[in-house]
Protein backbone atom coordinates (compact mmCIF):
# COMPACT_ATOMS: atom_id res chain seq x y z
CA UNK A 1 0.00 0.00 0.00
CA UNK A 2 2.96 2.40 -0.16
CA UNK A 3 1.53 5.85 -0.88
CA UNK A 4 1.66 9.56 -0.12
CA UNK A 5 -0.34 11.10 2.69
CA UNK A 6 -3.08 13.37 1.27
CA UNK A 7 -2.02 16.40 3.36
CA UNK A 8 1.60 15.88 2.33
CA UNK A 9 0.65 15.70 -1.34
CA UNK A 10 -1.37 18.92 -0.89
CA UNK A 11 1.66 20.60 0.72
CA UNK A 12 3.80 19.68 -2.31
CA UNK A 13 1.18 21.23 -4.62
CA UNK A 14 0.96 24.41 -2.52
CA UNK A 15 4.73 24.81 -2.34
CA UNK A 16 5.09 24.35 1.42
CA UNK A 17 7.30 21.28 1.00
CA UNK A 18 10.59 21.78 -0.79
CA UNK A 19 12.09 18.33 -1.36
CA UNK A 20 15.55 19.64 -2.24
CA UNK A 21 15.99 22.10 0.64
CA UNK A 22 13.72 21.08 3.54
CA UNK A 23 14.86 18.76 6.31
CA UNK A 24 13.29 15.44 5.28
CA UNK A 25 13.49 12.48 7.66
CA UNK A 26 12.44 8.86 7.81
CA UNK A 27 11.20 6.84 10.76
CA UNK A 28 10.87 3.06 10.98
CA UNK A 29 7.48 1.97 12.32
CA UNK A 30 5.81 -1.09 13.80
CA UNK A 31 2.36 -1.42 12.22
CA UNK A 32 1.25 -3.58 15.12
CA UNK A 33 1.11 -0.35 17.13
CA UNK A 34 0.47 2.15 14.30
CA UNK A 35 -2.41 2.17 11.86
CA UNK A 36 -1.90 4.38 8.83
CA UNK A 37 -4.67 6.64 7.58
CA UNK A 38 -3.45 8.45 4.47
CA UNK A 39 -6.55 10.63 4.32
CA UNK A 40 -6.76 12.07 7.81
CA UNK A 41 -3.28 11.87 9.34
CA UNK A 42 -1.19 14.99 8.83
CA UNK A 43 1.54 15.44 11.45
CA UNK A 44 4.34 13.31 12.85
CA UNK A 45 3.41 13.71 16.50
CA UNK A 46 2.78 11.38 19.41
CA UNK A 47 -0.99 11.54 18.84
CA UNK A 48 -0.55 10.16 15.31
CA UNK A 49 2.54 7.95 15.57
CA UNK A 50 3.13 6.99 19.19
CA UNK A 51 6.66 6.68 20.55
CA UNK A 52 6.03 2.92 20.92
CA UNK A 53 5.39 2.69 17.16
CA UNK A 54 8.70 4.36 16.25
CA UNK A 55 11.59 1.95 16.02
CA UNK A 56 15.07 3.43 16.34
CA UNK A 57 15.87 7.09 15.80
CA UNK A 58 14.53 9.22 12.96
CA UNK A 59 17.19 9.69 10.30
CA UNK A 60 17.66 12.58 7.88
CA UNK A 61 17.62 11.87 4.16
CA UNK A 62 20.65 13.21 2.30
CA UNK A 63 21.49 13.69 -1.36
CA UNK A 64 17.92 14.68 -2.17
CA UNK A 65 17.20 14.93 -5.89
CA UNK A 66 14.14 15.20 -8.08
CA UNK A 67 13.42 14.76 -11.76
CA UNK A 68 10.05 14.79 -13.53
CA UNK A 69 8.15 14.58 -10.24
CA UNK A 70 10.24 11.67 -8.94
CA UNK A 71 11.83 11.96 -5.48
CA UNK A 72 15.14 10.29 -4.72
CA UNK A 73 17.88 10.39 -2.08
CA UNK A 74 21.03 8.62 -1.03
CA UNK A 75 20.43 5.18 0.51
CA UNK A 76 19.68 5.56 4.21
CA UNK A 77 21.32 3.99 7.28
CA UNK A 78 19.56 3.73 10.63
CA UNK A 79 22.19 2.97 13.27
CA UNK A 80 21.94 0.47 16.15
CA UNK A 81 18.27 -0.39 15.64
CA UNK A 82 16.51 -2.54 18.21
CA UNK A 83 12.93 -2.96 19.31
CA UNK A 84 9.69 -4.28 17.89
CA UNK A 85 9.30 -5.57 14.34
CA UNK A 86 9.43 -3.06 11.50
CA UNK A 87 6.85 -3.32 8.74
CA UNK A 88 7.01 0.17 7.25
CA UNK A 89 8.72 3.52 7.24
CA UNK A 90 7.35 7.03 7.21
CA UNK A 91 8.97 9.93 5.39
CA UNK A 92 8.19 13.34 6.86
CA UNK A 93 9.20 16.99 6.69
CA UNK A 94 10.96 18.03 9.91
CA UNK A 95 9.60 21.41 10.86
CA UNK A 96 11.62 21.68 14.05
CA UNK A 97 10.76 18.67 16.19
CA UNK A 98 13.55 16.64 17.79
CA UNK A 99 13.02 13.49 15.72
CA UNK A 100 12.37 10.99 18.50
CA UNK A 101 9.96 13.14 20.48
CA UNK A 102 8.29 15.06 17.68
CA UNK A 103 5.27 16.88 18.98
CA UNK A 104 4.86 19.99 16.85
CA UNK A 105 2.30 20.60 14.17
CA UNK A 106 5.03 21.47 11.70
CA UNK A 107 6.34 17.91 11.21
CA UNK A 108 4.35 16.99 8.11
CA UNK A 109 3.77 13.38 7.04
CA UNK A 110 4.74 12.86 3.39
CA UNK A 111 5.01 9.18 2.47
CA UNK A 112 4.21 5.79 3.93
CA UNK A 113 6.23 2.86 2.58
CA UNK A 114 5.41 -0.70 3.53
CA UNK A 115 6.48 -2.50 0.38
CA UNK A 116 10.09 -3.24 -0.40
CA UNK A 117 12.88 -5.75 -0.18
CA UNK A 118 13.57 -6.68 3.41
CA UNK A 119 10.22 -5.60 4.87
CA UNK A 120 9.09 -6.68 7.37
CA UNK A 121 12.08 -7.41 9.65
CA UNK A 122 12.91 -7.64 13.32
CA UNK A 123 15.86 -5.44 14.30
CA UNK A 124 18.72 -7.04 16.21
CA UNK A 125 20.67 -4.01 17.44
CA UNK A 126 22.69 -3.53 14.27
CA UNK A 127 22.47 -0.97 11.49
CA UNK A 128 19.58 -1.06 9.04
CA UNK A 129 20.25 0.09 5.49
CA UNK A 130 17.36 1.26 3.33
CA UNK A 131 18.23 1.01 -0.35
CA UNK A 132 15.85 3.11 -2.42
CA UNK A 133 14.57 1.71 -5.69
CA UNK A 134 16.96 2.33 -8.56
CA UNK A 135 14.12 1.91 -11.06
CA UNK A 136 12.00 4.65 -12.57
CA UNK A 137 10.01 5.58 -9.45
CA UNK A 138 12.92 5.83 -6.93
CA UNK A 139 11.37 6.70 -3.51
CA UNK A 140 8.08 8.00 -4.82
CA UNK A 141 6.53 9.82 -7.75
CA UNK A 142 4.11 12.70 -7.44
Amino acid sequence: MSALYDKGRQAFLEGSVHWLTDSIKATLVDTGTYTVNLTTQQYMNTNTVSSVSRIGTATALTGLTSYSGIADATDLTFTSVSGLSVEALIIWKDGGGSGTTVSGITDLLLAYIDTGTGLPFTPSGGDVIIQWDNGTNKIFKL
